[in-house]
């Protein structure tokens, strides 16, 4: 993969993804309803904003700005301030937070500083404009330490005092005189940060082999391990694990595609002889601790087994490994 640039904040990409946030903000009542909990004031203090690098955190507005979606304000930063978009308030931020498990008691968040003005997007605009001159510099500098790495991105934040910079390298870097050559060029805190190749096609903000945007660079919150480890789960035709398909489920990261773990397939597929001697074909009826059940479905590249309870018409997903306490129903 080529060198990238991240320019999610302004660019089209992001406005791809704000639209997105917007939508889900119009149907908030028609998913979570008319609640009680939305007009708390924990609530209301809630905002996810999303920073540079596609980065989105969680902040405090304790001052009750009105803020939107998509609208640019001025958060406090590690002893600083720095800009970003508004990517979900209220009910739909409290969501994402008790999701990502970062609600706990005591828990402490930074304050939302201000709304951005004219002079804020002039700086804004400035600093945008000064970033390939910034990465330009950086290049030189790691050229001139002959350094085995490979720079990514670079951020400098609003008030210039933190420069991030952004490498992925396949042995460890020992850049302590580079970071003193840089601080003493742009007089600002130095931050070497290591990503993986995922986190260099996030920060790519491109498109994929399909057309669409990066599911990971649009939608997708988060970065996940890679569920698809073990090459016999791509079968080829024949039902055999195989390496000729390789370029239909790899994505530009040279990781397999964070979209095949949102495929299902369909529920005559992975019946045939594959399918392990534990797990029962679709269709067939089981007897479980919780009751009868039928198998619906088979997912082979998860490994897992899609269950209706007959009773109570639940359904639930079990992995291959605990239909050993299972005994089919005679």
């Amino acid at each position: 993969m080529s060198n990238v640039i991240c320019s999610c904040l302004l660019g089209d990409n992001a406005k791809v993804r704000l639209r997105l946030s917007q939508m889900l903000h119009s149907e908030m009542e028609e998913i979570y309803g008319k609640d009680e909990e939305a007009i708390s004031e924990e609530i209301r203090h809630i905002c996810e904003v999303e920073l540079q690098g596609c980065r989105r955190e969680f902040f405090d507005n304790p001052q009750e700005f009105p803020l939107a979606v998509g609208q640019q304000v001025i958060v406090a930063s590690d002893g600083g301030y720095d800009y970003g978009l508004v990517y979900s308030t209220g009910l739909i931020a409290m969501k994402k937070l008790k999701l990502k498990g970062l609600d706990k008691p005591g828990a402490e968040r930074l304050d939302i500083i201000r709304q951005a003005d004219e002079a804020d997007m002039q700086v804004i605009s400035e600093l945008k404009g000064r970033k390939q001159e910034i990465r330009d510099i950086c290049l030189g500098k790691v050229k001139k330490h002959n350094l085995d790495m490979k720079l990514v991105d670079v951020e400098l934040r609003m008030d210039q005092q933190k420069l991030s910079v952004y490498y992925t390298s396949a042995h460890r870097v020992d850049f302590r005189s580079l970071v003193r050559d840089l601080a003493g060029e742009f007089k600002a805190r130095i931050q070497m940060v290591q990503i993986t190749t995922r986190e260099e096609a996030r920060r790519a903000n491109s498109f994929g082999p399909c057309g669409c945007l990066l599911c990971c660079s649009s939608w997708l919150p988060k970065i996940h391990a890679n569920p698809f480890a073990e090459k016999s789960q791509f079968p080829d035709s024949n039902g055999n694990g195989n390496d000729s398909h390789a370029f239909n489920i790899t994505g530009i990261c040279n990781r397999p595609k964070c979209c095949l773990g949102y495929s299902k397939h369909d529920k005559s597929q992975g019946c045939g002889s594959s399918l392990p001697v534990s797990v029962p074909r679709p269709g067939s009826r089981i007897a479980t601790p919780s009751g009868e059940a039928v198998v619906e479905s088979v997912d082979m590249q998860k490994k897992l087994v899609f269950l209706r309870y007959i009773s109570t018409d639940q359904k639930r997903r079990v992995p291959f490994d605990k239909f050993r306490n299972m005994e089919p129903k005679k």
